[in-house]
């Protein structure tokens, strides 16, 4: 494999003025944001089972689950397995989002294998299982994986960034964001973090006035 991996901070600062001497628009967020953060997670079936739980509930009830879950062991391919649905929902998953962790479960992925492939083959390895979409796979590529150039068009910050950042009549959709977004290859993850800070400041300012 050769696509470049952010493995520290001085990669996200170099992939930053990068984009600062490419757009001016960048430059402009970032003299605000400040330096990014690395945001680096694990991999592994754990962090995927952890962004299950998380959708579509608060912060607060995905921690209190994902609690739950840890002290019942339920945290492995294997013990998810014996926990069997039912058990799960006892634990505090939806109907749907247990299916989702059997699925995920008994899905066998190589997780060190997808360190080293392709991040092509991995969104495609994970979206193939029940509950893990696009989003899903791509962030895992880019903060689980650590890939430099890799994108999330579908996230809704990044698209309401992208709308004020570059003065846009209206909020970007996916298909039109990951266009935007290949002017900003090789340092796509970056360009997100750098969208993703710049909302903040953004919704601040706002939230200020």
């Amino acid at each position: 494999m050769t696509e470049r991996l952010i493995t520290s901070d001085a990669c996200v600062a170099e992939g930053a003025e990068w984009l600062a001497r490419r757009e001016a628009r960048f430059a402009h967020a970032l003299a605000q944001t400040g330096p990014l953060p690395l945001r680096l997670k694990p991999d592994g079936f754990g962090q995927l089972l952890s962004a299950i739980v998380s959708q579509q509930v608060s912060v607060a009830s995905a921690r209190a689950i994902w609690s739950r879950l840890e002290t019942a062991g339920a945290v492995t391919p294997e013990t998810v397995l014996q926990h069997g649905p039912d058990g799960l929902r006892e634990l505090g998953l939806s109907r749907q989002k247990a299916r989702y962790a059997c699925a995920l479960a008994e899905a066998g992925i190589d997780y060190a294998a997808l360190r080293t492939a392709p991040t092509e083959t991995v969104v495609k390895t994970l979206t193939a299982v029940t509950g893990i979409g696009v989003w899903t796979a791509e962030i895992y590529a880019m903060f689980s994986l650590g890939r430099a150039d890799v994108f999330a068009p579908g996230d809704l910050a990044l698209q309401e960034s992208a709308r004020l950042l570059f003065d846009l009549p209206d909020r970007p959709k996916d298909k039109a964001l990951r266009a935007m977004a290949q002017d900003w290859s090789p340092w796509r993850s970056v360009a997100a973090r750098a969208l993703w800070a710049y909302y903040h400041v953004a919704k601040d300012r706002e939230g200020i006035a």
